[in-house]
């Protein structure tokens, strides 16, 4: 088929990482100034890791991610399949933009190299395979088509799905992903979405300067979504509280929203709660690749000026009313 022949399977060795700042889906940070760019916490947590590497020999991605679902299909039903496949990128190298590699949009697979973004697409389309009951190469390749492309149809750069506001706007409606927006507490803050980055700086994605009559389409993408209003929780009250606990589960999505012009979300991670509270993993500009942040989620958002809170989406059990994939 089309779809299958337009697909490039990167080599996959390693145990994966990587912070952020570069977030595939939302505009590249190639421009965008980082908000990485800070000392790491002493107070360092030691975890090991080295358990989540059994399948560093694996010489390529297809055989990585099928090792990894057959994995999966072993474990129980109240696995937190999230943290179960992210924990299985620790320390992967953080690397940008590795979906700009083609002259001609392609559904890239690569997770040798990940960055907050494609950490993210791939930890939720292996755990959509989980729910599915799906552990084959083809399901998982099938998921992330659905949910990095508007109606799963690869066609050109503005097919992809850009901001991450409307990569959950988009899964959402198709049943992958639900949105948190309560209870308030700890949901007091609204955003806004104002985004413009791309349009405003089309030299800054190599499609957009190769292709000016993609820019349009662009602005037309961030009008729809500029306006829509989400709920979040404000930064300072990202606290080890009943309430968070509550409405933050281990393995949600966390979207860090920012007050950076043009931009509705600075970083993205997975929500993992240990006993001194919330923690981030995420592949991290940093660190230079994927790690379980050692600081707390709430010392982490306060070294980071332009950081205003964070939002929480959630991967959707199968259920009978759950459709499985997007409209082709």
């Amino acid at each position: 088929m089309k779809h299958y022949s337009n697909i490039i399977l990167t080599l996959a060795i390693c145990a994966l990482v990587w912070p952020l700042q570069s977030c595939a889906n939302s505009p590249s940070k190639s421009a965008a100034p980082s908000s990485e760019n800070i000392e790491p916490s002493k107070s360092s947590e030691n975890s090991d890791y080295s358990e989540y590497s059994e399948y560093s020999d694996k010489s390529d991605s297809s055989n990585y991610i099928e090792a990894l679902l057959q994995d999966a299909s072993k474990k129980p039903a109240d696995t937190c399949f999230p943290l179960f496949f992210a924990r299985k990128f620790l320390d992967v190298p953080y690397v940008a933009h590795t979906l700009e590699v083609n002259d001609e949009e392609q559904l890239v697979i690569n997770v040798r190299e990940l960055d907050c973004t494609t950490l993210v697409e791939t930890v939720t389309a292996l755990t959509f395979c989980a729910y599915q009951k799906q552990f084959s190469f083809a399901a998982y390749q099938n998921n992330l088509r659905n949910m990095r492309y508007y109606n799963g149809v690869v066609d050109r750069y503005t097919s992809r799905i850009h901001y991450f506001t409307d990569w959950i706007v988009t899964n959402q409606k198709a049943g992958i992903v639900s949105e948190v927006q309560q209870p308030n507490p700890p949901f007091t803050a609204i955003q806004t979405v104002k985004v413009s980055y791309m349009s405003e700086y089309p030299q800054s994605y190599k499609a957009l300067k190769a292709h000016p009559d993609y820019v349009p389409d662009i602005r037309k993408m961030e009008a729809r979504i500029t306006g829509m209003k989400f709920r979040y929780i404000p930064k300072a009250d990202v606290k080890d509280t009943k309430a968070m606990r509550e409405a933050v589960h281990d393995g949600d999505i966390i979207a860090i929203t920012c007050n950076k012009p043009g931009l509705d979300i600075a970083h993205l991670g997975f929500a993992v709660w240990r006993k001194d509270g919330l923690h981030l993993l995420n592949a991290s500009q940093l660190h230079k690749k994927v790690v379980e942040e050692p600081m707390t989620l709430y010392q982490y958002l306060q070294k980071h000026p332009s950081h205003t809170g964070i939002r929480i989406i959630r991967i959707n059990p199968i259920t009978q009313n759950t459709p499985n994939t997007q409209k082709k």
